[in-house]
């Protein structure tokens, strides 16, 4: 018996390979929580705020994606968009078709960063709100913005697309 129990032991220190091909891979690890990207400072001058946030540089196609993904921006929700593949379009809120020719690109990050700056009774959530502003916050959202620097960017660059 005693040499039964010291082969398990030796076997169980092997690594997983080096104890039979039939051996189940090891569990993966379970992935950190995402951390939350660092605020970055936004001024308004002339109802726009003219510099990108973090001086980050937009993606028009991943703002793209940002306006049509119902978990993020979710733009769809309220504004007809040219996203033809999207059946369904709001009405809430104005046509965003042509919005690159009604508004600078600074009015825009303004629109997506706190809509409420302009207009306090907008329906349209601010994006990018400081998190210690924001008020009746799940708990999973807690010190969190809706939208990080880098999709606010994103989306605005996506919006100049629209002429």
């Amino acid at each position: 018996m005693k040499i039964n129990l010291l082969a398990l032991t030796a076997l169980a220190a092997l690594p997983m390979g080096a104890a039979g091909a039939d051996a189940p891979p090891p569990a993966a690890a379970t992935p950190p929580a995402p951390v939350a990207a660092p605020y970055q400072s936004w001024t308004v001058a002339n109802l726009a705020v003219q510099a990108p946030l973090g001086g980050l540089k937009g993606d028009a196609a991943k703002g793209r994606k940002l306006a049509i993904a119902s978990a993020k921006g979710n733009c769809l929700a309220c504004h007809k968009m040219p996203i033809p593949e999207q059946e369904f379009h709001g009405e809430i809120g104005p046509d965003l078709n042509g919005v690159a020719s009604r508004y600078s690109e600074g009015e825009l990050r303004l629109r997506i960063i706190n809509i409420q700056t302009i207009n306090p009774n907008s329906l349209m959530p601010p994006f990018y709100k400081h998190p210690d502003e924001l008020k009746q916050v799940a708990a999973k959202y807690k010190g969190q913005t809706i939208l990080t620097a880098q999709e606010v960017e994103d989306v605005v660059a996506y919006l100049l697309t629209l002429k």
